[in-house]
């Protein structure tokens, strides 16, 4: 197991993995990141406009350069109805997700910015057109993160969230879908409904080798207490969703979003932060998520100039070399400010 700094600019508070996205071409890594002046404060300790920036290696992580192509996210735009075919089955196809509600974006109607040519310039914001008009989604903000497996050249699922906007807190987390390149979406299901009383948000979802589709979810109890990650699964395409087990708890402090991954071998791994504990932690589960391995405890070395357990948010993919590299913010002894990290491991 080997820790890596990734990312760590003087002065910056550098985080939340999880809000920006990360997409790889085997040994092609491109991850978000959000950026802003360090202000140790209760919280995060971020001062000043927050901008997004994407670290890029074309060695498997084992060297990052950071990058801020034109048209994406810091040059705000109104949302725009997609000009064109998206062809998501496309060798250098990435998407971005962006919703209300967290750091560096605030689009209540949601929309995504898209790529062809991994992440080096970018198109976008485009409106998921036809979304909000579902009875379900009315009068609702979206605070989606990104999350979508691709289905076809013109089929794509999606799986967003939602709240209330008068509470924050009251996200729920549904899939949604595009057959026509992405000019127009439709609801499919809730994966979390309304009626179930825990914030969801945040997931994380995989298509094992059978095609069942399993999902990792951020939850939290907003009336108090440790926050946790749920997982669910589908086997008809995210038309119906079936709760299977709590992976894992992520503790107080709002808790911490999953990663989740299909690995080669058939495993699924799960990656998430408990704050109370202030580790990052990886279990494993050999039955498509109904069940999951012991913790493995990947990181307890936190050591922050502010004193806050602000940490985590990770993404996570499995190199050509079969190693795990999990992403996702910290901060050491000799970087006690906030910065882009990784843990690479055997699987």
């Amino acid at each position: 197991m080997r820790h890596t700094t990734i990312y760590a600019p003087q002065d910056q508070f550098t985080g939340w993995p999880a809000n920006n996205g990360l997409w790889s071409w085997k040994d092609e890594i491109l991850v978000g990141c959000s950026v802003g002046a360090f202000k140790a404060q209760t919280g995060h300790s971020i001062s000043g406009p927050i901008h997004s920036e994407l670290l890029r290696s074309l060695d498997g992580g084992e060297t990052w350069a950071a990058e801020t192509p034109a048209g994406y996210l810091n040059d705000p735009q109104p949302l725009k109805d997609l000009d064109r075919r998206l062809d998501f089955s496309g060798d250098g196809f990435a998407m971005r997700v962006v919703g209300t509600g967290y750091h560096g974006t605030d689009e209540p109607d949601g929309g995504f910015f898209v790529s062809a040519d991994r992440g080096r310039t970018w198109g976008g914001p485009y409106r998921f057109r036809g979304l909000a008009e579902h009875g379900d989604l009315q009068s609702l903000q979206m605070t989606p993160r990104t999350d979508y497996l691709v289905t076809g050249s013109q089929s794509c699922l999606l799986f967003l969230s939602v709240r209330d906007p008068d509470t924050w807190g009251a996200d729920r987390v549904f899939c949604a879908r595009t057959d026509d390149a992405g000019n127009s979406f439709c609801f499919v299901s809730w994966m979390v409904p309304p009626t179930d009383p825990y914030r969801a948000v945040m997931p994380s979802t995989v298509r094992c080798t059978d095609g069942t589709l399993v999902s990792a979810v951020r939850r939290r109890d907003m009336q108090g207490g440790p926050c946790w990650i749920d997982a669910y699964s589908s086997a008809d395409g995210g038309r119906m969703w079936t709760h299977l087990c709590r992976v894992g708890e992520t503790g107080e402090w709002n808790g911490n979003p999953p990663a989740l991954a299909h690995l080669r071998d058939g495993q699924l791994c799960c990656v998430y932060g408990n704050r109370s504990r202030k580790q990052m932690i990886a279990r494993f589960s050999v039955d498509q998520g109904q069940t999951w391995e012991p913790e493995i405890v990947l990181r307890e070395d936190l050591n922050s100039i502010d004193g806050e357990p602000d940490f985590g948010y990770p993404r996570l993919t499995q190199r050509p070399d079969g190693r795990l590299m999990a992403i996702y913010y910290w901060a050491t002894k000799d970087h006690p400010q906030q910065h882009i990290a990784a843990t690479i491991w055997e699987a």
